[in-house]
């Protein structure tokens, strides 16, 4: 782990315009200075998603320096070391990802994509809320882990166990 008090966390999916975006300005805002998110995507849209930002704006979130970016940025020679890695789609899950500097603990906390629903704004806004939901409880429950007093297997069970809630 980078140093004791702050950890860096990268958030993928295969577009870096949505859930991935969503989770990075959650953290960064819940997780009180104690973790730097980011985000990006092995295909990246290359424009975040205009409901991800509404809902965030609603939640009184910064978007400002939100992004959607390709993943190859994360794992570059001389790329910051990352702490945890987290991929939030199916997709991005199931790809070869590059070999992260640091050698994160990763998990999987994969949910549906809110910028694939069809129909009424209502509708799309509805899907982004949901999702804006589910991962703000696993990142406050992500927060709320005692870090230091946890060993890297049972750190890796739980932060497992958090993609399954």
């Amino acid at each position: 782990m980078s140093h004791p008090q702050s950890f860096d966390v990268l958030f993928l999916c295969t577009g870096n315009s949505a859930r991935s975006i969503l989770a990075e300005a959650i953290l960064n805002h819940r997780g009180e200075g104690r973790f730097r998110a980011f985000s990006a995507g092995s295909h990246p849209k290359g424009q975040v998603n205009p409901f991800a930002i509404e809902i965030l704006k609603n939640a009184r979130l910064p978007t400002e320096g939100l992004r959607s970016k390709s993943w190859d940025e994360f794992a570059v020679p001389g790329a910051a070391p990352l702490d945890f890695v987290f991929t939030v789609c199916d997709d991005a899950a199931g790809e070869v990802c590059p070999v992260w500097p640091g050698q994160p603990l990763t998990a999987h906390w994969g949910m549906p994509d809110p910028a694939a629903v069809q129909g009424s704004d209502a509708a799309k806004a509805k899907a982004f809320r949901d999702t804006f939901v589910a991962l703000e409880r696993r990142i406050l429950l992500f927060t709320s882990l005692p870090m230091a007093s946890l060993d890297r297997l049972t750190l890796t069970r739980r932060v497992q166990d958090i993609g399954k809630s």
